[in-house]
């Protein structure tokens, strides 16, 4: 079994270095330069949209899920493991300077996940529940491309809803397992995994609108949670704060190889890490941007780059700070969330191990339940069958059990791998439609300078092809004040 695992991330790591960090770090800067810096430039925007009314339909009920809900669907599976176990191993194998790449490919990778929500918001379709789209409903609408679409759909449902949720129960499992002290249990990982697996079909065979709602009470909490540990803790060691920031830039650069790592691999630790945390140009995010009732596809992409940086700035750098002021000799460091967890119990003490479990079990949890909607929203893609999508939902909540019991490295590498696959596809499609997104940031822009609140309709674009919704005012904003299609302001109903 090491041996495949090793062979999987031999794999992985070429298959990065050589094809898949190249086109990230290059597109994102294209993307940057051409939108004016739209991650920096309309920040204010990002905030703004994230309160927005959702539009409602003619029943008077909202047309889908909220800005927020959409968010925090998107916030759900960026929010888990990836910021605590996967900042942790991070940095016990690239040292502190990888945590300073992943700091500038979220800003860099904010370009990104503008351009891939605001197309899959645009190209988004109508269901029994509301809105569902995503990377691959713009590749066959916008691009023609509907073999791409199935190929994305594929590699994301092994992905998301199996590799990354089976490393979310895995790591539910490790957090179980080291708060008791000792030798772990041996009937504590099916527990586990039966636990998660009952708890998530509850909440998944009652569609979106229940994700949604749980989600949207899930995710706040746990991230105040975890931002509150972490500041209690750079709060009692605030004289050491000026020392990590330091070191982590000295590091980024070689000039402080804490670990031994190459500087190379230093670079290519963080930005892998990175994006499976922030997901920015991954092509995840746009299948909960896809789900919100918006005025604007430019909402949700706003919307989503501000999902970047609450990830990314956020709670990956509470995570930094709470292991390189806790571990400051990385020499021999445990990975993952071992070395999370003995950070802060050397912090704060034993105790702090139970709170870490329940706020590890509340972020993996939600992470499970975000990978989910992904990968049901894919399946609709490939096929409208109700059987389908019940196979699939047995197949996920199995998935998640198995995770709690296996080992988490050959997880890991196999995930690792399937990401950057998943993320070349993406990159290349947003690439080929980027001039649209353009288009379409130009038309927001210039309703935002006219003292308006943007509203986007076909006809302000006409030469777009494959556009589903986004037909009329009436029926993108709800208003029933406006005039019906066909119908000339104030004429008889």
């Amino acid at each position: 079994m090491a041996t495949i695992s090793d062979l999987i991330a031999t794999w992985g790591d070429t298959f990065w270095t050589w094809l898949v960090l190249p086109v990230v770090v290059l597109l994102g800067l294209y993307l940057t330069v051409r939108s004016g810096v739209v991650q920096f430039r309309l920040i204010p925007d990002m905030f703004r949209t994230l309160t927005d009314k959702t539009p409602k339909g003619e029943d008077g009920k909202p047309q889908s899920v909220s800005a927020f809900q959409a968010f925090t669907i998107s916030a759900a599976s960026r929010v888990g493991a990836g910021n605590i176990a996967g900042v942790g191993t991070a940095i016990a194998v690239g040292g502190p300077g990888a945590v300073f790449w992943m700091w500038l490919m979220a800003f860099i990778g904010g370009a990104s996940s503008f351009v891939e929500s605001s197309l899959a918001q645009l190209y988004k379709t109508k269901d029994a529940t509301g809105f569902r789209g995503g990377p691959a409903y713009y590749m066959e609408r916008g691009l023609g491309a509907r073999w791409m679409g199935v190929l994305f759909s594929a590699v994301l449902i092994v992905c998301f809803p199996i590799a990354f949720s089976s490393l979310q129960a895995n790591t539910i499992q490790a957090t179980l397992s080291g708060s008791f002290g000792g030798e772990t249990p041996s009937w504590l990982p099916l527990v586990t995994g039966a636990t998660l697996a009952i708890l998530m079909a509850a909440v998944i065979f009652g569609g979106v609108r229940r994700i949604a709602s749980v989600t949207q009470t899930l995710v706040p909490l746990m991230a105040l949670l975890y931002l509150l540990l972490g500041l209690i803790i750079v709060g009692l060691n605030i004289q050491e704060i000026p020392g990590v920031f330091a070191t982590i830039f000295t590091s980024a650069f070689g000039a402080q190889q804490v670990t031994g790592a190459a500087l190379g691999y230093v670079i290519l630790t963080g930005i892998k890490r990175g994006m499976f945390s922030n997901e920015a140009g991954l092509g995840s995010a746009p299948n909960a941007g896809a789900s919100a009732a918006v005025t604007h596809p430019v909402k949700q992409g706003l919307v989503q780059t501000l999902g970047v940086y609450c990830d990314t700035f956020l709670i990956c750098s509470i995570t930094a700070f709470i292991v390189l002021v806790g571990t400051p000799d990385l020499a021999g460091a445990a990975k993952g969330i071992v070395l999370t967890q003995n950070a802060i119990s050397g912090a704060l003490g034993p105790w702090a191990n139970v709170l870490l479990t329940v706020i590890i079990f509340l972020l993996a949890f939600s992470s499970i339940l975000g990978n989910y909607y992904y990968g049901e929203s894919n399946i609709e893609f490939l096929s409208a069958g109700k059987r389908v999508l019940t196979g699939y939902r047995v197949f996920a909540v199995a998935a998640v059990f198995a995770g709690a019991i296996v080992s988490a490295d050959i997880v890991w590498n196999l995930a690792d791998g399937i990401m950057g696959v998943m993320a070349l596809i993406n990159l290349v499609a947003i690439a080929l439609l980027s001039g649209v997104a353009f288009k379409l940031l130009r038309d927001y822009t210039q309703q935002r300078r006219g003292g308006k609140d943007p509203v986007f309709t076909r006809d302000r674009l006409p030469e777009l092809r494959g556009v589903e919704q986004w037909a009329d005012e009436r029926s993108v904003t709800g208003r029933v004040d406006l005039p019906s299609p066909g119908r000339a302001p104030g004429s008889a109903h």
